[in-house]
C-alpha cells in the first residue's frame, strides 16, 4: 500500500509515516515527492486523483483538508477512483506537527484495518484524540 498526503499536509509527515511504514512493506509520499504524478506539488485534486486511479498500486491519501468532500465533482472523482481517503480532523490546523504525526503513528494500525476490512471507496476523519476511533464519512 502507498499512502499520498496531499497539498494541505506538512511534507514532514509523509517522510515520518514513510519511515515507521516502510518495516511493513508500505510507503508514503507528499505530493511534492510522489513518482511520476504530473505537475508534482502543483498538481490539482482532479490530476492526483486520476493518477491515483490509473496506478498500478494500491493507494490511499491523508488531506488536511475537509473541504474535498464539499465539491461534488471532486466527490465523483473520488467515488470513481475506488480510494481510501482519511481527512484529518478539523483541530489538527491548531496543534502542533510532532503531535499530528504522532497521532497518526499511532492511528496507523486502525488505519491499516479499515483499508483492509472496507471495499473502496470509503472516507473517514483522523480524529486528534488517541483513544477516538476513526469517524466514517459519506462520500
Amino acid at each position: 500500500m502507498k499512502v499520498l498526503f496531499d497539498n494541505c499536509t506538512a511534507p514532514v509527515m509523509a517522510s515520518t509515516l514513510d519511515g515507521f511504514v516502510s518495516s511493513f512493506g508500505h510507503r508514503a509520499f507528499h505530493m511534492k515527492d510522489a513518482p511520476g504524478l504530473p505537475n508534482g506539488r502543483h498538481a490539482s485534486d482532479f490530476e492526483w486523483i486520476d493518477y491515483l486511479r490509473k496506478s498500478p498500486d494500491a493507494w490511499m491519501f491523508v488531506s488536511g483538508d475537509g473541504r474535498i468532500l464539499k465539491n461534488a465533482a471532486e466527490r465523483a472523482a473520488l467515488r470513481s477512483a475506488g480510494l481510501h481517503g482519511f481527512v484529518l480532523a478539523p483541530a489538527y490546523q491548531k496543534t502542533p506537527l510532532h503531535q499530528v504525526a504522532a497521532t497518526i503513528v499511532w492511528k496507523w494500525p486502525e488505519i491499516e484495518a479499515v483499508t483492509k476490512l472496507i471495499a473502496p471507496p470509503s472516507m473517514h476523519e483522523i480524529p486528534i484524540g488517541k483513544n477516538v476511533r476513526l469517524r466514517s464519512l459519506p462520500l
